[in-house]
């Protein structure tokens, strides 16, 4: 969702309807941080810098996110 509907009422009003692991996640895709470094470990996958499993897991532990299997 681009930036600029994040606080329109009806963005609002979807977001008090969500439960805590959907609100968590909307929080962080609203972080700037988490978004660029969301992109920099995209673009290591994309290079082949490494296992991408071990990428993404190394990116969960840094944002202390949990995945369920």
């Amino acid at each position: 969702m681009p930036t600029q509907y994040w606080r329109s009422p009806e963005t609002i009003e979807r977001l008090n309807r969500l439960e805590r692991p959907g609100f968590a996640l909307e929080f962080l895709r609203r972080n700037a941080d988490y978004r660029r470094d969301f992109a920099r470990t995209e673009r290591q996958i994309a290079r082949g810098d490494s296992d991408p499993n071990t990428i993404r897991t190394i990116f969960a532990r840094r944002w202390r996110l949990r995945c369920r299997p």
